[in-house]
């Protein structure tokens, strides 16, 4: 190799070498600002505003959602977000938070099923109630391990069919999640990419969601966060609370397994 190709290779080199420091550089820096925003996260003010909710009579039939029964019996809230989603026999299918409390606005509260689903992700000026209750709920099994179940015949397909959606390459870029979601040391800008398919950042990922987020000003839920998913790849919108939602949050929450859900988080 002549002297003007050792000169090329030492600059590409030194531009690797720069680039990858950057991005490490960048990531330092993230952690350290949620680190400093962790002890003070607004996302405790959204469990505040939850928990009165849910302890709040309301709806046709002027009662709270305190008997609503998350997996656990009727009321108990403690620790029944690290075993959703699940199969409901009442219900005959396998539900998420989001679609059981749809549930139980409905046949405890007596809401229609458009005003239980009303302003589901918050919006300027246009809170949401949803999002406040998840908040609260989720609180609620902070520090305990996550532990989906899957005996329930239901609950084995379910996983099956959020597998399959998860590997689902369509839309205008034949993008799928494990495009983003199923590899090593992938990122956009400056956010890392987890690889869902590896458990111990399949568990960072899952356990932290729903998140307050700092660049929205909101907490948002694993439904608004896969939402914005289907977005990015281009894909049509998902329905609210549908069964397709539910079984990819199934085969994501059963990845985690194990891990020690801590949330509501912070994030960017």
């Amino acid at each position: 190799m002549n002297w003007k190709g050792l000169i090329l290779v030492a600059i590409a080199t030194s531009a690797t070498a720069a680039s990858a420091s950057a991005q490490t550089s960048a990531t330092d820096e993230i952690a350290k600002y949620r680190q400093m925003l962790a002890d003070g996260n607004p996302a405790e003010l959204w469990e505040m505003r939850g928990e009165e909710l849910w302890k709040k009579n309301a709806g046709p039939k002027n009662v709270s959602l305190e008997q609503c029964d998350l997996g656990k019996g009727p009321g108990v809230v403690k620790g029944a977000y690290v075993e959703l989603p699940r199969y409901f026999k009442d219900a005959g299918k396998v539900m998420d938070l989001e679609q059981r409390l749809i549930h139980c606005r409905m046949n405890l509260q007596g809401l229609s099923r458009e005003e239980a689903t009303k302003q589901p992700f918050a919006a300027q000026g246009k809170p949401s109630d949803i999002e406040a209750i998840v908040s609260y709920i989720t609180a609620e099994s902070r520090g305990m391990k996550m532990a989906t179940p899957t005996d329930h015949p239901a609950e084995k397909a379910a996983y099956e069919a959020g597998k399959k959606i998860f590997f689902y390459r369509a839309g205008a870029h034949d993008f799928s999640c494990a495009t983003c979601h199923g590899t090593d040391g992938q990122r956009i800008r400056l956010q890392e990419l987890p690889n869902i398919l590896n458990k111990a950042n399949a568990q960072a990922a899952y356990t932290t969601w729903p998140a307050y987020r700092v660049s929205q000003g909101e907490v948002r839920t694993m439904q608004h966060r896969l939402n914005d998913c289907f977005r990015q790849q281009r894909f049509p919108e998902p329905g609210y609370a549908s069964d397709a939602i539910t079984a990819l949050t199934m085969f994501l929450a059963k990845n985690a397994e194990g891990g020690v859900y801590n949330a509501p988080a912070l994030k960017r």
